[in-house]
């Protein structure tokens, strides 16, 4: 029987990828492009895909393609794009979706449950499914992360699980308004902030855009929401303005239900006590898991087993213990492990003002008498320029409030097709630095870091290394220095 085939453009993207997994668990043939070749794309080549690293050609797409699905940064000129839509003039039923178009016709034939928020939406996608998984309900989910419980048999895990019931949890991202594609039957919102502005240009629109989301819910659908967030609260409180037609209702109509969840809740001293990941914010995305899973009949008892044992995800706060080997003439620590430098090492995505002060106050809490150094990447130049203020602001904060003895700075990664030429003339780290103004706060350019980190370190810190770009690559390069 001839297997359906299935190219995606721009395939080592966390949620493309993600896709591709569930693609190839249903017995589809699998092919792809991304311009750099990643563990992603590695581990996808050996799950049966064909992917074709470097430059985009139009003859990555072979003839016979049922489906072509192209990451949200592929720009209309792309060559596979262009290739794909001269196959449809030869083949009508070839279909050409981006991402979320993609992503979006699964929602209409699962049972779905949607998380969305300017923070958080990985980590409560993990939960949820796993709770689910747990209470035996056979999920299948679509992640911006990888977990190990996904496939054990991957070094850092899985972004996605294929189950067999009618249930899918995936985490539905916001820039673009790409979550305007799904019709889910829950929706979690975790926090609303001002972000992606280069797409929204202010939290107005951020917000108008979320109201309209929330209006995909049917009217039996449950809108789960953190009533500790300000912003959440305003579209809760506002009437809508949206046509009342199908699929479409207002907030004050009742015609879904609002179940709200807060810290403050009795539950919450629990979920302190149980949680193996640190910070509040982590037990906020709990408290999330938490009501989803009773709207779901699921007991409590299965619901906090599910979260006492949960170990977190690829860079959330992902701990490591690295032992430096240390140069001659720098003090020798002698342990079990024989001589060397061991350190705390966390991995983080945080790329966002209130991500980096979270995280930094995570650390703090959990280490009270370490030294914390914090090795950030900004991520991408215009929301380092639009949140310059922000981040200057929450940078200090580190070091004023948590007491971060090191704060490094390195420069700002470059996303492909989605940055402004003429912002990025105007922003760099360097700025960035001076604007903080803190002694404790350098720039290094990446490749000088891991060197820095084997000079200066003396043992017992803790060395957080953040961002969304290619700044987790130095986590590799410091594991093979133990």
């Amino acid at each position: 029987m001839k297997k359906n085939k299935v190219h995606f453009i721009g395939i080592g993207g966390i949620g493309v990828s993600a896709l591709a997994r569930y693609y190839l668990a249903s017995g589809w043939q699998v092919s792809g492009s991304d311009l750099a070749r990643s563990e992603i794309t590695g581990a996808l080549k050996k799950a049966g895909a064909r992917i074709k690293i470097g430059k985009h050609k139009a003859d990555n797409l072979s003839w016979g393609v049922d489906l072509v699905v192209f990451s949200p940064a592929v720009k209309p000129n792309n060559p596979e794009l262009k290739q794909a839509y001269k196959l449809k003039t030869k083949n009508k039923k070839l279909k050409i979706w981006s991402y979320p178009e993609a992503l979006g016709e699964l929602t209409r034939k699962y049972f779905t449950i949607a998380v969305s928020g300017t923070h958080g939406k990985s980590t409560t996608t993990a939960m949820i499914g796993l709770i689910l998984i747990k209470a035996s309900l056979d999920p299948t989910v679509i992640v911006g992360t990888k977990l190990k419980e996904f496939s054990p048999e991957l070094v850092e895990g899985s972004n996605c699980r294929v189950g067999k019931s009618k249930y899918l949890v995936i985490e539905a991202d916001e820039h673009f308004a790409s979550f305007l594609n799904y019709w889910p039957k829950i929706i979690v919102l975790t926090t609303i902030e001002r972000e992606h502005l280069d797409y929204y240009k202010n939290l107005n629109n951020v917000l108008k855009t979320y109201k309209k989301y929330i209006s995909h819910l049917p009217k039996d659908g449950v809108l789960v929401a953190n009533n500790d967030d300000k912003n959440i609260s305003k579209i809760k409180s506002q009437k809508s303005k949206l046509p009342r037609r199908r699929n479409f209702v207002s907030l004050r109509g009742k015609q879904f239900k609002i179940k709200n969840y807060s810290i403050k809740q009795k539950e919450a001293g629990k979920i302190k006590k149980i949680l193996k990941i640190p910070g509040r914010h982590n037990m906020a995305n709990a408290l999330a898991a938490l009501t989803v899973g009773r709207q779901l009949g699921i007991s409590d008892k299965v619901i906090f087993k599910s979260l006492s044992e949960y170990k977190g995800a690829w860079r959330r706060f992902e701990e490591k213990t690295i032992k430096l080997k240390t140069p001659e003439g720098l003090r020798r620590d002698v342990g079990a492990n024989g001589a060397g430098i061991n350190y705390k090492l966390i991995s983080d995505y945080g790329h966002h003002p209130t991500e980096i002060k979270v995280t930094c106050q995570a650390a703090r809490e959990k280490y009270p008498k370490r030294k914390i150094w914090l090795v950030f990447q900004p991520h991408q130049y215009q929301r380092t320029y639009y949140l310059f203020n922000d981040f200057v602001k929450v940078l200090r904060q580190t070091q004023d409030e948590f007491f971060i003895d090191k704060l490094i700075l390195t420069d700002v990664y470059d996303v492909a097709g989605r940055e402004d030429k003429g912002i990025k003339k105007k922003i760099n780290s360097e700025k960035l630095v001076k604007a903080v103004g803190k002694p404790a706060t350098i720039y290094l350019p990446k490749e000088n870091i891991v060197g820095y980190l084997k000079r200066n370190l003396k043992g017992g810190e803790v060395v957080i290394i953040m961002g969304a770009g290619d700044i987790y690559e130095l986590v590799a390069k410091l594991e093979k220095t133990r």
